[in-house]
C-alpha cells in the first residue's frame, strides 16, 4: 500500500508560513502528503530544515519508505573510516524525517517508528565499531582475523530503550561496551583493554560529537558497572565479578532489556546468559517493589517532580503518572517473577505487560489501560522532540507552546489537556498503589493476649534490619487482625510467634505478604492447625512462591506429568549438583501444596497420602537418569540393561504421609558383562552398588536446600546383610527359594518405578509368577500368625496416638491384606485391592472385608492428620483448637473422645476379624 493510502492523521500547521514555505518545495507530490509536509514543518523549525535538506531524496523514498529505511542501513557497511562521520550524519537525517512523517502521518504505528530508529542505532553503532577495531588491528593493537565480522572479540550491549526496541525519536543511546578476554593472551590484557578503550571513545566521538550536519547519537555509558571508577570498555570477566558481588535491584531492571546490538554477538550473548541468574532469581522477588519504589522517588527529588499535577512544565517520562512508571511497574513484576516464568522476560513494555496479563499477575483490562497510556505519552514525548530536536519530555510552559503541541498532535488545546490531565491520572491511578502502598500511622497496639509475645518480635533475626522492621510494621495490623480472628487467638499468636523466631531473614517474606495479603490468612491458618507445616515454612519461606507463582490450586496433575516437569528442570541445570537442588526446591514446593490442599479439605486424607506417593514417584523417576548420567560420566556405560528402581512397603502400595521415607530396593541385569568400560572402571557388582548409593545419597543427603527423602533399604533380599543391590538371577534364585514368607508378603506392594522399561516389565512379570507359584504354602498362615506376634512383642505402642502398629491397627490390617493377596496370587498392591482380591478368591468374607477396610481408612485417616500436624512426634493433650478441628473433620467424628472411642472400637473388631482367619488354619 502507498504511503498516501496509509495516511490516517494530519498535524496542523502551528506556523503557516513556515508549513508553506516547506510546501513549495514539493510541488508535485500528492495534496495528502502535500498538507503532511506544512503541517510537520509547521510545527517544528528542525523538520522544516530536514526537509530543505534532504527534498531530493524524500520524494521517492515515500514510495516505498521501508525500503527506503532498508537501503540507507544497508549502505552504512561499505563507507570507509574516514568518510563514516559526515556518512553517518546523513543518514540520520534521512532516517529521522521519514520516520517523523510516518510518524505524524500515522502511516506507522508507534511500535514500528522506535523500531527503525533503533534499527538505525544499531547499524551506526555496528559500522563505527567494526570500522575502528579494524583500524587497531592495522596497527598491531589488535591480532588480527575476525575484526570485520565480530569486532575482534568486542560486544556493544545495548541498554534501556534501545535494548528493547523502543528508541524515542530524539533519543541518547544507552552502551555498554564489552571485550571477550579469553580470546586474548593473558600476557596481552593490557594492551588489548587500552585498545578497545580507545575504540569505544572514538565510537562516542563520531556518533556524539556535534559537527557539520548534527550529530548522530547522544551515546551514554553511564551504565556499566560502576561507571564512576571504570574504564569505558570492560573485560566480560570484569563486569560479571562485579554483578556478582555488588549488583543492585536497578541494574537487574537494567538488564531486562539488555540486547546484543553490535560487535561478538556471540560472546555478547555468553556473557548474558552467565548474568541470567543475576537478572531473574529463582524465588518470587517482591523486594524489588520497594527498591523500585525507592528509585522512583530518588528521581523525583532529584529533578524536583514532587507535588500536584500541574501540566505546565510536567516531565511525560518522569513525572507523576509519566513513562518511567509504566516502565518500573512493568518492570518491577517481572522482575518478581521472571525467575520462576520464563514467558514474563519481554524486553519491551508491550510484551512485558500483555505477559503479565497472560499470567495473571495484572488484570487483562490493567495491561489494556497502561500501553494504551503508553502509546499515547510516548507520542506526545516524540513530539516534543521534533520541535527542535532535542532530548526533552517536559510539557510546554506556556499557551502559545501548548497550541504548537496541540497543533503538532492535530488536537484543540482543550481536547490535548483534558486528554493530558486524565491519561496521567489514571497511570498514577494504576501504578501507585503497587509501589507505595498505604503505611499504618502507627504500630497497633498488641491485643492484651499478646503483648508479651509481641515484645519479643523487635529482637528476631528477621527483624534485624530497618528495611524488615519498616515492611513488617506495614502488614502487623493484618496479621494481628487475622490472628485474632482465629478460633484461639492466643495459641494461633503462640504458633506465629514461633514461625517468626525461625526466619533467618524477613525482607524478602514480608514484602511477599505486603504484596499478596492474601498469604497472610494461608500463614495463620498454617499456625493455628499444622505447627510443624509453620516450622517447615520458617525454614523454607520460598514455597510460598508457588502459592502465587503458579497454579497452585490447579487439580493433581499426577505422576506422569509431575515426572516430566522435574525433569525438565533438571535437563536444563548447568551441573549434578544444580540439579540435586533444583529438586529439592521443586519437591518442597509441591510437598508444601500437597498439605495447603488437605488443610484446606481441598483432599481428603487418601487423596492426601495418594499425592505425596505420586510426589516421591515422580522425584525418583526423574532424579534416577540424572543419577545415572552422572555416575556414566565416571564409571563408563551402564552394564546390560541396567537397573530397576523397585517401591516397596507404603510407596509400592501408593499411599504416603507428610514425614514418610521410601522403601526402595535395586534390582539390576548385567547380561553377562563383568566391568564397565569408563575413565574409572567398576566390576559389574561393585558398579551397581556404588549406582544405588549414589541414588540414595541424591534423595537423602542433606544439602543447603534441605534432603528430599530418608531410604530405607532393609527389604532387599537378605535384608541388612545383602548387598544393595541385587541381580536379577539372584533375585528370582533367592525369592524361589531362599525367601521367608514375609518376604513374599513384602512383594505383594513392590512396583517398579524407575529404571531400563523391560527390565521392569520382567521383573513384574517374575512377581506376579513368584506369588501365583506360593499362594497355596501350607505355612502361609501359621507364619503371619508368627509374625504378628513377633510384631507385638518388638514394638511397643502408644495406645492413644499410634494407629499403625499393634493388633487390629494399621500395620496389622495391611499384612493380614497382603496375606490375602498372596493367598489369591493377586498382582494389586494397595490395601483395598487386596482386600477385595481376598474376597473374589473366596477366602475372605465380604462383610469382613468390608469392616477391615473401613478400620484401615479411619486409622489412615487419624494417622495422616497427626503426620500432617505435627511430624513423627505429636503431643495429643496440646493439640490445638484447630488441629482437632483437622482430625475431626478427616475422621468424621464428633469430638476427640469421639474419635478415640472409635479407634479403640475399630481396634477390637479388627483385631478379632484377623486372628479368626489366621487361627482357623
Amino acid at each position: 500500500m502507498s504511503f498516501v493510502a496509509r495516511i490516517t492523521r494530519l498535524p496542523q500547521p502551528y506556523d503557516a508560513a513556515r508549513g508553506a514555505d516547506a510546501q513549495v518545495l514539493f510541488p508535485t507530490v500528492a495534496p495528502q502528503i502535500a498538507a503532511l509536509i506544512g503541517g510537520a514543518a509547521g510545527c517544528s523549525p528542525y523538520l522544516a530544515e530536514l526537509l530543505r535538506r534532504e527534498a531530493g531524496w524524500i520524494v521517492p523514498a515515500l514510495d516505498d519508505p521501508e525500503a527506503a529505511v532498508a537501503k540507507v542501513i544497508a549502505d552504512l557497511p561499505a563507507i570507509a573510516l574516514n568518510d563514516l562521520p559526515p556518512a553517518l550524519r546523513q543518514a540520520k537525517r534521512r532516517v529521522a524525517l521519514i520516520a517523523a512523517l510516518a510518524d505524524l502521518g500515522g502511516v506507522w504505528p508507534l511500535e514500528t517508528v522506535t523500531q527503525v530508529l533503533t534499527d538505525f542505532a544499531d547499524a551506526a553503532v555496528q559500522s563505527t565499531i567494526t570500522q575502528l577495531v579494524a583500524a587497531e588491528v592495522a596497527r598491531g593493537k589488535l591480532p588480527a582475523g575476525g575484526a570485520a565480522a565480530d569486532a575482534g572479540g568486542m560486544a556493544v550491549l545495548a541498554m534501556g530503550k534501545m535494548g528493547a526496541g523502543e528508541l524515542n525519536y530524539s533519543s541518547d543511546i544507552d552502551l555498554i561496551c564489552l571485550f571477550d578476554e579469553t580470546r586474548f593472551d593473558p600476557d596481552n590484557y593490557h594492551e588489548v583493554r587500552s585498545a578497545f578503550i580507545r575504540v569505544t571513545r572514538k565510537m562516542t566521538a563520531i556518533l556524539s560529537d556535534l559537527r557539520e550536519g548534527g550529530y548522530v547519537f547522544r551515546t551514554d555509558l553511564r551504565l556499566r558497572p560502576d561507571a564512576s571508577v571504570t574504564p569505558v570498555c570492560l573485560s566480560m570477566e570484569t563486569a560479571e565479578r562485579y554483578y556478582e558481588s555488588v549488583g543492585r535491584t536497578w541494574e537487574r531492571a537494567a538488564y531486562i532489556k539488555a540486547r546484543v546490538c553490535a560487535g561478538d554477538k556471540e560472546a555478547g550473548a555468553r556473557f548474558l546468559e552467565t548474568l541470567r541468574p543475576f537478572v531473574w532469581r529463582k524465588h518470587l522477588d517482591f523486594a524489588a517493589i520497594q527498591d523500585a519504589h525507592d528509585m522512583r522517588l530518588k528521581i523525583r527529588d532529584h529533578k524536583g517532580l514532587h507535588g500536584p499535577l500541574v501540566l505546565e512544565g510536567h516531565n511525560m517520562k518522569l513525572g507523576r503518572g509519566g513513562i518511567r512508571e509504566i516502565e518500573f511497574f512493568t518492570q518491577t513484576r517481572q522482575l518478581i517473577a521472571g525467575g520462576r516464568d520464563p514467558s514474563l522476560r519481554a524486553s519491551d513494555t508491550r510484551h512485558g505487560l500483555a505477559a503479565l496479563a497472560a499470567a495473571d499477575w495484572i488484570a487483562p483490562e490493567t495491561a489494556d489501560k497502561l500501553y494504551d497510556h503508553y502509546r499515547f505519552h510516548r507520542e506526545v514525548e516524540h513530539r516534543l522532540q521534533m520541535i527542535n530536536d532535542t532530548q526533552t519530555q517536559t510539557l510546554p510552559v506556556d499557551a502559545e507552546g501548548f497550541a504548537r503541541l496541540a497543533a503538532f498532535m492535530g488536537l484543540d488545546v482543550a481536547t490535548l489537556r483534558d486528554t493530558l490531565r486524565d491519561r496521567i491520572e489514571d497511570v498514577h491511578q494504576l501504578t501507585e498503589g503497587f509501589f507505595a502502598p498505604d503505611a499504618p500511622d502507627s504500630m497497633p497496639n498488641a491485643p492484651a493476649w499478646g503483648q508479651d509475645v509481641v515484645a519479643r518480635w523487635p529482637s528476631y533475626p528477621a527483624l534485624r534490619t530497618t528495611r524488615a522492621s519498616e515492611i513488617f510494621a506495614r502488614i502487623t495490623p493484618e496479621i494481628m487482625s487475622r490472628l485474632q480472628d482465629a478460633a484461639k487467638p492466643d495459641e494461633a499468636l503462640a504458633q506465629f510467634d514461633g514461625f517468626l523466631a525461625g526466619l533467618p531473614a524477613g525482607v524478602q517474606l514480608f514484602s511477599l505478604f505486603e504484596a499478596n495479603p492474601q498469604l497472610t490468612q494461608l500463614i495463620v491458618d498454617i499456625c493455628a492447625t499444622a505447627p510443624a507445616l509453620a516450622q517447615h515454612l520458617s525454614r523454607n519461606a520460598g514455597v510460598l512462591d508457588a502459592v502465587i507463582g503458579g497454579a497452585f490450586f490447579a487439580p493433581w496433575p499426577g505422576q506422569a506429568a509431575l515426572a516430566a516437569e522435574l525433569k525438565g528442570l533438571l535437563d536444563q541445570a548447568d551441573d549434578y549438583e544444580t540439579q540435586l537442588l533444583t529438586a529439592r526446591r521443586w519437591a518442597k514446593e509441591w510437598h508444601f501444596r500437597i498439605g495447603v490442599h488437605f488443610l484446606r479439605d481441598l483432599i481428603d486424607a487418601a487423596q492426601c497420602g495418594a499425592q505425596y506417593a505420586d510426589l516421591a514417584e515422580a522425584v525418583v523417576a526423574a532424579l534416577w537418569p540424572a543419577v545415572t548420567q552422572e555416575f556414566v560420566r565416571k564409571h563408563g556405560a551402564i552394564p546390560g540393561r541396567g537397573g530397576a528402581v523397585i517401591a516397596m512397603g507404603s510407596l509400592g502400595a501408593g499411599r504416603l504421609t507428610a514425614t514418610s521415607d521410601l522403601d526402595l530396593i535395586m534390582i539390576y541385569d548385567a547380561q553377562g558383562v563383568e566391568h564397565s568400560r569408563g575413565h574409572k572402571p567398576l566390576a559389574t557388582r561393585t558398579y551397581f552398588a556404588r549406582l544405588t548409593q549414589a541414588l540414595v545419597t541424591a534423595l537423602s543427603a542433606q544439602m543447603a536446600e534441605g534432603r528430599l527423602y530418608e531410604v530405607d533399604m532393609r527389604l532387599r533380599p537378605s535384608g541388612r546383610q545383602g548387598p544393595v543391590a541385587t541381580s536379577l538371577v539372584s533375585f528370582k534364585d533367592y525369592q524361589k527359594s531362599e525367601a521367608w514368607t514375609w518376604e513374599h508378603l513384602a512383594l505383594t506392594r513392590a512396583r517398579a518405578i524407575a529404571g531400563d522399561r523391560a527390565l521392569c516389565d520382567d521383573i513384574e512379570a517374575f512377581r506376579r509368577s513368584l506369588l501365583a507359584s506360593k499362594a497355596h504354602g501350607p505355612t502361609v498362615l501359621s507364619d503371619v500368625a508368627d509374625m504378628r506376634i513377633r510384631i507385638a512383642a518388638q514394638k511397643a505402642q502408644n495406645t492413644r496416638l499410634d494407629a499403625k502398629v499393634g493388633p487390629g491397627r494399621m500395620q496389622d490390617i495391611e499384612l493380614f491384606a497382603q496375606t490375602a493377596a498372596l493367598k489369591s496370587a493377586s498382582a494389586m498392591v494397595h490395601t483395598g485391592g487386596q482386600l477385595r482380591a481376598g474376597v473374589a478368591d473366596g477366602w475372605l468374607d465380604a462383610a469382613d472385608a468390608t469392616a477391615l477396610g473401613a478400620a484401615f481408612d479411619l486409622f489412615w485417616q487419624w494417622q495422616a492428620a497427626l503426620r500432617f500436624l505435627g511430624g513423627a512426634h505429636v503431643d495429643l493433650d496440646r493439640l490445638s483448637e484447630g488441629a482437632q478441628r483437622l482430625i475431626l473433620r478427616e475422621t468424621g467424628s464428633r469430638d476427640m473422645d469421639h474419635v478415640t472411642a472409635r479407634l479403640q472400637s475399630a481396634e477390637a473388631q479388627t483385631a478379632a476379624i484377623i486372628a479368626r482367619y489366621l487361627e482357623a488354619e
